[in-house]
């Protein structure tokens, strides 16, 4: 049975908040699951600091000072233990809080308004979960989430700015089943900002954020109309190539020397990587591996088989600008596919395959699964095994409640490629296959092992992470061959940058940048955005 931490009173299995005093409950140890106490400050089987709970040392705890309408940040940790463990680390937080509580306590009973919070709330914090985020507090009706913490992501940002949008998004569905149960509908405004943070004893599972960065997204929010999400200037930069946002009046905020840059969040390209390149400079420093790339393409073409390059590269040295220019370069002579994989998510085993295939037949988001199916059907022949391919292909990207085994999925994969290519060539892109599932991984390497007959080549770019992983990674396939890209020499990235910039670039700035950016290109070009 689950206690008020700050009352005391017993409270339902599975609540929330606390039905005499309204208060968050803990209904068990954060650390092993244990039954606390009435009034516990830690736990007694494993010592962790009871949530909402300031941990003390010899002092005494600091009250922390509360604005009317803003929220709760929890005391920083005063213990030895702590000081020694805090971080400093650039995250992304996300507030979001419920608007008109106060006039919904009105219509419904206390029990009724728990069931309808609790229901919200339990929703949003599975989003945040599955976007990687990791739920900080309760503070009344409002749910502050970090992005970043324990674990930081590169797109950490993006995490956060599609977690909104689906909470949003989710309140929609969810404001039905309220209407019909309690005939009543909520509204959430929410903030999202992008900086550093002092974060707790990540090791010891106190992950309480503190610091300015905080407080501008509770601004945000705050700020934010009911049914919108602001986001601020550092995250606007992080996620704008997979964002669309409206700026706003920017916001006057205590302490603040200038108005708070704003952006009201439109919509994000669920599609969209969350690392994103400029690709319209010329390629500098890549032209021997892009010359090995067309000399697979046409061996393949000339011999009709299959074959895999593996193009292995850190975040930012080249990958998708050498993809890019292969494309270019043999698509006048192939039919060019591109999937691209994703590293969290449900579903994300054939997310590539889905792109892949959805591009192919022209399938819109907003097309029926009936009228997706049609589409699908459309790219193979009405014979019995043509029927069998269309119906695993859409059971494998979810057009079809039946999902076939991965072994079917693969034949249904390989069986499409090789029809396609007996009209031309065939380029496979899929990218960021260190993210890839196994199931996917043994689907390419199950294209290159029994494809016949059919030029086919599979490109599959990558961090070397792969290699630690997945070590046997294409090892058995005697038509498989890896590309790996080398940073670029301090000539290359000045060539660089003169091509970014111009001839007339200051000599030590120049130097600067390229001592850096240590080769990598997409170093350069986010020195070179920062500093002019």
């Amino acid at each position: 049975m689950p206690f008020c931490p700050h009352c005391g009173a017993e409270s339902a299995a599975g609540a929330r908040f606390c039905a005499q005093c309204g208060s968050a409950v803990a209904s068990g140890c954060t650390g092993c699951g244990a039954e606390l106490a009435p009034g516990a400050k830690f736990c007694a089987q494993c010592g962790t600091p009871v949530p909402g709970t300031p941990v003390v040392a010899a002092a005494p705890p600091r009250a922390p000072v509360v604005a009317p309408s803003a929220p709760v940040v929890a005391p920083g940790l005063t213990g030895a233990r702590s000081l020694a463990v805090d971080s400093r680390r650039t995250v992304t937080m996300l507030f979001c809080d419920v608007t008109g509580s106060t006039a919904l306590g009105e219509q419904l009973d206390p029990e009724s308004m728990r069931q309808v919070m609790s229901r919200y709330f339990g929703e949003a914090t599975h989003i945040i979960e599955r976007h990687g985020g990791t739920l900080e507090k309760f503070v009344g009706d409002a749910i502050m989430a970090a992005f970043g913490i324990p674990v930081l992501h590169e797109d950490d940002a993006l995490r956060a700015v599609r977690a909104a949008v689906q909470m949003r998004d989710a309140l929609a569905i969810l404001n039905g089943e309220f209407e019909r149960d309690w005939g009543v509908r909520i509204q959430v405004r929410t903030g999202v900002n992008t900086g550093e943070v002092v974060a707790g004893d990540i090791a010891g599972g106190s992950t309480s954020a503190t610091g300015d960065t905080v407080n501008v997204a509770a601004r945000l929010e705050q700020a934010a109309p009911p049914g919108e999400v602001l986001i601020g200037e550092a995250t606007y930069r992080l996620v704008r190539d997979a964002v669309s946002v409206e700026a706003v009046e920017p916001l006057a905020a205590k302490g603040k020397s200038k108005p708070l840059p704003a952006y009201r969040l439109l919509k994000v390209d669920a599609e969209a990587p969350g690392l994103a390149r400029r690709l319209n400079s010329p390629i500098i420093g890549r032209e021997a591996e892009l010359e090995q790339l067309v000399e697979a393409f046409e061996r393949v073409s000339v011999t009709a088989t299959c074959a895999v390059v593996t193009l292995l590269a850190p975040a930012g040295a080249g990958k998708s600008r050498l993809t890019k220019e292969f494309v270019e370069r043999v698509e006048r002579h192939a039919t060019v596919l591109q999937g691209r994989c994703i590293p969290y998510g449900e579903g994300i085993t054939y997310f590539p395959l889905a792109i892949m295939l959805k591009s192919l037949a022209g399938i819109d988001d907003d097309e029926t699964r009936d009228e997706a199916r049609a589409k699908l059907a459309e790219l193979v022949d009405d014979s019995e095994e043509g029927k069998l391919v269309a119906t695993r292909l859409a059971g494998a990207i979810g057009l079809d409640d039946v999902l076939g085994r991965p072994e079917e999925i693969s034949w249904a994969v390989r069986r499409l490629l090789e029809t396609l290519a007996a009209e031309r060539p065939v380029v496979v892109v899929f990218d960021d296959i260190h993210w890839a599932e196994p199931a996917f991984l043994n689907l390419i390497e199950y294209l290159a092992a029994f494809s016949r007959g059919a030029p086919i080549l599979v490109l599959c770019p990558s961090r070397p992470e792969l290699a630690e992983t997945v070590p046997t990674w294409a090892s058995s396939l005697t038509n498989a061959s890896s590309i790996v890209l080398e940073p670029l020499g301090d000539a290359q990235c000045e060539l660089l940058i003169a091509n970014l910039l111009g001839e007339d670039v200051a000599a030590d700035l120049g130097a600067r940048v390229v001592a850096a950016a240590e080769g990598n290109p997409l170093f350069v070009e986010e020195m070179l955005r920062m500093l002019i």
